[in-house]
C-alpha cells in the first residue's frame, strides 16, 4: 500500500510539473522586509508579503522582541489551561478586545487554528452556517468540523444571502461567515449591509479580518470600522498577528465575553495546542499600543497603494479595482502568470503567480501586496519592471495612458 501511494504521489507531482503549475519555494537569506536577499545572493524588492505595515523586521519591533525574550523566555511548553498562561497572554487578549471594541478575545497559534476552533464548540446539527463561496480555506475547514447545516451563498451577493437566510429560519442558531477582505481579489465584504440582513433574520455575523486588522479603516481597526459596525454585539471577529501585526505567528477570536469564555472551555485547537510564544505575545502588545498612538503607517500604506494602482492602470494592466493593498494583476493563463513572475524576478521584483487551485481555473494572476515600508522609488521601480515584462510577454497590447 505504501509503495502504491508513493507512486501515485510521484505521478501527481509529474502532472503538476507538466502543467506548469508546480509551486517552487524560493529561499530567502535575509530578514523579511521590502528589500530581501535570496539564497543565490540576488537582492530583490519584495511585493508579495503580508507585511502590510512593514513591521516584520522593523527595528522598534526587533527591540521589543529582544526585551520580551529576556523578560518572559522563549516558549511555554504547555497548553493554556495547564501552565501555559502568563500575565502577558491575558494582557494581550484584553488589548485586542479593547482595540477592536469587543468584550474579550482568545489567542490561538494562528488564525487557521482560530477558524478551525471557533465553529465546532458553538454550532451543532440544529444550526445553520451561511458562508460566502470565496471564503478562506481555513473558514471552510472549520465549518466542515461541525454538523451544522451549510449554505454557500454567491460571492458578495446580498440577494442570494437573504434567500438562504430565509431558507434557514428553522435553525436554532444562524451565523453568516465571510472574509472581511478576500485575499485573492482584495475586495471587501459590505459588513454594514450584511449585518443589517443578520439583524433582520436574527443571525450572528462572523468575519475573518486577517487582511484588514491594523490598517483598514480610519484608525486601522479593520473592515468593521470601515463599514461603521465596530462594536456591534452580534459580531464575532477572527484575525491574525501574522500579517500586518508583525508577521510572526498567532491568531485570535474576539467578541462577546460568554462566547469567548465557552471557547476557552471547548475549543480543541486552544485546549490541545501549545500556548503562543511569549516573545510573540509581548511584542504584539507593543504593536497594538503603537497603532493606537498613530495612524502614520496605515496612512503611508494607503498612499503607496494609490501610487501603485494608478501606475499600473496607466501602463494598461488589467487589475481588479479597489483601494486595498492587495492588487490582483489579471493574466487568466496559469503558465503566463508563472512566466511573468519569473521574468519579474530577473528584473529584481519578487512576486508569485497564482493559479488553480489557489484561484478558480481561468483566473490566474499575479497578486501584488504593498507595504508601508515601500518607498515611492520602490513602487516606481516595480511599475517600470511590470511594464517592461508586460510588453516583452505581449500582455500590454496598447500604449500606456499619458
Amino acid at each position: 500500500m505504501a509503495k502504491a501511494l508513493i507512486e501515485w504521489a510521484k505521478a501527481q507531482l509529474q502532472d503538476i510539473e507538466a502543467a506548469g503549475l508546480y509551486k517552487h519555494e524560493r529561499l530567502i537569506d535575509s530578514p523579511q522586509s521590502v528589500e530581501i536577499t535570496l539564497a543565490d545572493g540576488q537582492k530583490v524588492l519584495n511585493f508579495c508579503a503580508n507585511n502590510y505595515l512593514g513591521l516584520a523586521s522593523h527595528p522598534r519591533i526587533i527591540e521589543a522582541a529582544h526585551r520580551a525574550l529576556d523578560r518572559w523566555g522563549y516558549g511555554m511548553a504547555s497548553v493554556r489551561f495547564i501552565c501555559g498562561t502568563q500575565t502577558i497572554h491575558r494582557d494581550l487578549e484584553r488589548t485586542i478586545a479593547d482595540f477592536l471594541h469587543c468584550e474579550d478575545s482568545i489567542l490561538y497559534a494562528a488564525c487557521f487554528d482560530a477558524n478551525g476552533g471557533v465553529f465546532e464548540p458553538l454550532f451543532g446539527a440544529e444550526d445553520a452556517i451561511l458562508s460566502d463561496e470565496l471564503n478562506h480555506a481555513s473558514l471552510i475547514d472549520g465549518i466542515r468540523l461541525t454538523k451544522a447545516k451549510r449554505y454557500v451563498y454567491k460571492h458578495l451577493d446580498l440577494a442570494d444571502l437573504e434567500a438562504k437566510l430565509q431558507e434557514a429560519q428553522s435553525a436554532r442558531f444562524r451565523v453568516v461567515v465571510t472574509d472581511g477582505v478576500f485575499s485573492m481579489d482584495g475586495d471587501y465584504a459590505p459588513l454594514d449591509k450584511i449585518l443589517s440582513l443578520c439583524e433582520a433574520y436574527d443571525a450572528l455575523l462572523l468575519v475573518d479580518d486577517s487582511h484588514a486588522t491594523g490598517f483598514v479603516g480610519p484608525t486601522g481597526r479593520g473592515t468593521p470600522e470601515k463599514f461603521g459596525v465596530l462594536g456591534k454585539p452580534n459580531l464575532l471577529l477572527t484575525s491574525t498577528l501574522g500579517k500586518a501585526l508583525g508577521g510572526a505567528m498567532g491568531g485570535f477570536v474576539a467578541g462577546p465575553a460568554p462566547i469567548i469564555a465557552l471557547l476557552r472551555q471547548r475549543s480543541r485547537p486552544y485546549l490541545f495546542s501549545n500556548s503562543l510564544s511569549p516573545v510573540v505575545v509581548a511584542t504584539a502588545k507593543d504593536i497594538f499600543s503603537w497603532l493606537s498612538e498613530t495612524t502614520e503607517l496605515r496612512d503611508r500604506l494607503e498612499a503607496n497603494t494609490r501610487r501603485f494602482r494608478e501606475g499600473l492602470t496607466r501602463a494598461g494592466f488589467d487589475i481588479k479595482p479597489g483601494d486595498h493593498p492587495i492588487v490582483p494583476i489579471m493574466l487568466y493563463d496559469a503558465v503566463l502568470a508563472h512566466r511573468m513572475a519569473e521574468a519579474l524576478l530577473q528584473e529584481g521584483i519578487y512576486v508569485i503567480g497564482f493559479s488553480y487551485p489557489v484561484v478558480p481555473r481561468g483566473q490566474a494572476r499575479i497578486r501584488v501586496q504593498l507595504s508601508a515600508a515601500h518607498t515611492p522609488q520602490h513602487i516606481d521601480q516595480a511599475i517600470e519592471a511590470f511594464t517592461k515584462v508586460g510588453r516583452n510577454l505581449g500582455i500590454l497590447r496598447y500604449s500606456p495612458v499619458s
